[in-house]
């Protein structure tokens, strides 16, 4: 009897649990999760050429400021000559800018679910332009400081309301695919513009690298104004707002629907739902509106990111691995941009930004592994397990990073411990981007599907200890090179990784017995949110 309890809970609602495939009809055919309303202005019954712009317009503000975050490496020799900066000062910059991006998330995205996802996009794209003009203008520490922090307050949002838009437009089928475009776009901001900056450090002045950024943003400002549409939907019955049934809030299951291999939750549904063709298209300006603003409360949002990190495994996870591969890439670019300024290389700001072409390269290389095969993969295994989806089949495309995350860590910093040729170095830092890229869509990915409906919560504490772990790394880094080697922190580095990039493991094992325990803390911090739509 107990186990026939406990088999009947965990029937009834794993959060993440879904019909993902009905292999009992023809050419078995894909169930959208979550499930379209009948109202044609529900983002998820948007026309293709529309999600299409939406996302391509967020794609562009992604890679624009993750120009305008990293860029600042390449011109670090020239300032030094001109504005007599150390090496620890220009550390530090870098480090309030990631503290910037980590405690700006806190502030900014709960207005995202208050007031709707364009006000926000906007005040970012300003803001992140004013930081550009005042780097321009940098003679100073203090302005050089007030500026990295702005542009990290500026760039906070980036990642997170880039995840809330792909779960407002896109099916759980279709999530791996869209997170690893942003990743794409990410990557290429992050290598592919010190790789610009650098010609035109040498070409223009450091300066100038700052003025092409403000010439971009004052475009994407433009698009966001006049071509990107408000994705907060909130349904509509008889005048009124309405929060959706869902499954977190719905009666129990009645005795003939608990075989939990046919439908493990209420959402075992299929497909499209026809528009009602009595609700109305919004006009232009209405889909332009500044605001979309809520009844909900604003204060659990500010709360809930620092819950979510600490009582949930997936989040947890997605923090880890997400933040621990973003440190190590903030080592990387602060050793090259320090290191490969001496000899044996003697490198310049245009060889400083031509290194990351390969990391560039090997997150392209990496986009079908996070992106589309995990997509593909979990089609397969879900038709396997009865049509029936669980986040954990997006976790074995994980498994690689064990090997090749520590693999480049060691390549890159032992070849720069012992002076090896710089190719070395690119392949190291090659094998880095692809894990990168691999490591973060899928750990994405699993993570929005199992808790869709407080994604932006969620990824608030995932970027804050992403970006307070490189901070950690960027202000002890001197120090610590001082006192371990260089060969040393590498090996160290590379073990540390090793272990993190095992956790996957313990997920596939225990991870839906996690998500069936928190199962009732999601139902509570779902409620909080207006306009939600659980999976």
């Amino acid at each position: 009897m107990v186990n026939e309890h406990a088999d009947r809970d965990e029937a009834f609602w794993a959060p993440g649990t879904v019909a993902l495939e009905d292999v009992h009809r023809t050419g078995d055919q894909i169930v959208l999760v979550p499930t379209p309303s009948a109202d044609p202005n529900d983002p998820l019954n948007w026309s293709t050429a529309r999600k299409v712009l939406n996302y391509t317009l967020v794609s562009f503000f992604v890679l624009w400021t993750f120009v305008q975050l990293d860029i600042g490496f390449t011109a670090w020799g020239p300032m030094e000559e001109e504005l007599g900066f150390s090496v620890d000062i220009l550390n530090a910059g870098a480090a309030v800018n990631y503290g910037g991006l980590a405690i700006g998330c806190f502030f900014f995205i709960p207005l995202v679910h208050k007031y709707g996802r364009r006000p926000i996009y906007l005040f970012s794209t300003v803001l992140q332009l004013a930081s550009c003009v005042w780097q321009a203008q940098t003679y100073s520490v203090g302005s050089y400081i007030g500026a990295n922090l702005i542009s990290g307050l500026g760039g906070a949002i980036s990642e997170v309301i880039a995840q809330i838009t792909v779960a407002d437009l896109f099916f759980v089928h279709q999530h791996a695919t869209m997170n690893e475009w942003f990743v794409i776009f990410q990557s290429a901001g992050a290598f592919l513009g010190p790789v610009a900056s650098g010609y035109i450090v040498i070409s223009q002045g450091w300066r100038w690298m700052w003025w092409w950024c403000v010439i971009f943003f004052a475009l994407t400002t433009l698009c966001v104004i006049f071509l990107f549409e408000e994705s907060k939907f909130v349904p509509i019955l008889n005048g009124q707002s309405v929060i959706p049934a869902t499954p977190a809030l719905a009666t129990e299951l009645s005795e003939d629907t608990m075989d939990k291999k046919r439908i493990p939750t209420e959402q075992a549904v299929t497909s499209r739902v026809a528009t009602n063709l009595e609700i109305k298209p919004k006009t232009y300006f209405q889909r332009m509106a500044l605001i979309t603003p809520t009844e909900e409360s604003l204060l659990p949002h500010f709360w809930q990111p620092i819950e979510t990190l600490f009582t949930f495994p997936a989040v947890t996870y997605a923090a880890i691995t997400y933040g621990s591969t973003l440190a190590w890439f903030a080592m990387m670019t602060s050793l090259q941009a320090t290191y490969m300024l001496m000899p044996p290389y003697n490198f310049d700001a245009i060889g400083i930004g031509l290194m990351n072409v390969a990391p560039f390269v090997g997150a392209v290389l990496g986009f079908p592994c996070g992106g589309y095969l995990s997509d593909k993969s979990i089609l397969w295994l879900s038709k396997k397990n009865g049509g029936i989806y669980e986040p954990e089949q997006r976790l074995w495309l994980a498994l690689p990073a064990v090997v090749l995350g520590p693999a480049c860590i060691l390549m890159f910093g032992l070849g720069l411990a012992y002076g090896v040729h710089w190719s070395c170095l690119a392949v190291g830092f090659g094998v880095f981007g692809f894990t990168l890229s691999s490591i973060s869509g899928v750990s994405l990915s699993y993570l929005m599907d199992c808790y869709q409906d407080i994604i932006g919560d969620a990824l608030v504490g995932v970027i804050f200890m992403r970006n307070i772990i490189s901070v950690i790394i960027l202000f002890v880094i001197t120090p610590w090179i001082n006192g371990m080697g260089m060969q040393n922190l590498h090996i160290l580095a590379a073990v540390v990784a090793f272990f993190l990039y095992l956790i996957p493991v313990p997920l596939l094992i225990w991870g839906k017995k996690a998500r069936v325990a928190t199962a009732a803390r999601y139902r509570r911090m779902a409620a909080n949110q207006i306009g939600r739509r659980t999976v």
